[in-house]
């Protein structure tokens, strides 16, 4: 091969027929690799034209001991969160962290990974579904497996296929329709369903919605489902004048979209929750913040990102077995806008 450049992990696994793992174990002199298996690999670094240390460095190796981790925005409460709990996570372990915020464009998702992989970092934490694609939209996550290619990429609260893709997203799906099951059995059947997205984990959210109306045998009405910015005085507005349908309740998939149906809510005068049940999501500092207190989906984020943080220094070390998908189980946190 004339451009040595162009050769990464996945070329030098398939040329010896072997996985990527066991092609770094060898170069790591890892005892766990048997003699034959060691003579092909190496066989196949020295036909590829690679020097040790140019091979070493697209698998990461001589560690600068850096992971890269890139969000859409820190001003989103859920990303700077997930940043902090990883930060903390990483640090324990001896790691610093490259952050980047990449926005939500795919050549601005492109570009940023590319910026990070140029500094010879160890992995890539993806932090938010934003990166998983969106339902209509899956060829749009081709970047990361390229990516993939070069370092471990982990991504938080979205699952993608690929080889050395490793993946940790909440169970949205399971949380959204026991939300909306435990609002119909309190008698509430127009629930009015906000969101802000349409990425990976917003499409699993809207998903459990429909399929508990349709086990309850409420027909799904497209008007109450809502598609809105994620801002306080945008809900309101839009709850006051622009929702042309009936609803008893409210299930935001972000809790700012929440707190925006509580300030609509006391602006008409209506009781919380007897005329109106709200949910949020994120179970944020919002929650606590607004009065009444909301009642929010907690998604667990401190435990999805120590778990993306256990496995990602696992497979720095080379560990045997690591699971590529981990699904965490949400719960709700009732305080005083529900009385189911």
């Amino acid at each position: 091969m004339s451009d040595n450049k162009m050769i990464n992990i996945y070329d030098i696994a398939k040329m010896s027929g072997v996985s990527i793992a066991t092609v770094s174990r060898v170069v790591n002199n890892n005892p766990k690799v048997s003699e034959k298996t060691k003579a092909k690999v190496m066989e196949a670094i020295e036909k590829s034209g690679y020097t040790p240390n140019v091979f070493a460095q697209g698998l990461g190796l001589k560690s600068m001991r850096t992971i890269g981790i890139l969000v859409p925005s820190i001003a989103d409460l859920y990303m700077s969160n997930a940043v902090a709990h990883i930060e903390d996570n990483l640090h324990d372990a001896g790691y610093d962290c490259i952050l980047h915020c990449s926005g939500y464009t795919a050549s601005e998702k492109e570009t940023h990974i590319q910026l990070l992989l140029n500094k010879k970092i160890d992995a890539i934490i993806l932090v938010g579904s934003t990166y998983a694609g969106s339902e209509d939209e899956t060829h749009n996550t081709d970047y990361i497996r390229r990516a993939a290619k070069e370092v471990p990429v982990f991504i938080i609260n979205g699952l993608v296929d690929g080889e050395n893709i490793y993946c940790t997203a909440s169970n949205d799906y399971q949380a959204s329709y026991d939300v909306t099951t435990a609002l119909i059995e309190s008698g509430r059947n127009k629930i009015l369903f906000l969101t802000d997205s349409r990425s990976y984990s917003a499409n699993q959210k809207k998903k459990g919605y429909k399929q508990a109306l349709t086990n309850a045998g409420i027909p799904c009405d497209e008007k109450l489902m809502v598609f809105t910015e994620n801002s306080i005085p945008t809900v309101k507005a839009l709850l006051e004048k622009d929702v042309n349908a009936e609803f008893d309740s409210v299930f935001a998939t972000d809790d700012g979209m929440a707190v925006g149906a509580i300030k609509y809510a006391l602006s008409k005068g209506l009781k919380i929750p007897e005329d109106l049940s709200i949910v949020g999501y994120n179970n944020s500092t919002l929650c606590i913040c607004s009065e009444p207190e909301l009642s929010s989906v907690d998604n667990k984020i401190e435990k999805v990102c120590k778990d993306t943080c256990d496995r990602l220094i696992q497979i720095l070390k080379n560990a045997d077995n690591v699971p590529s998908q981990s699904v965490v189980a949400c719960s709700l946190v009732k305080r005083a806008t529900t009385n189911f």
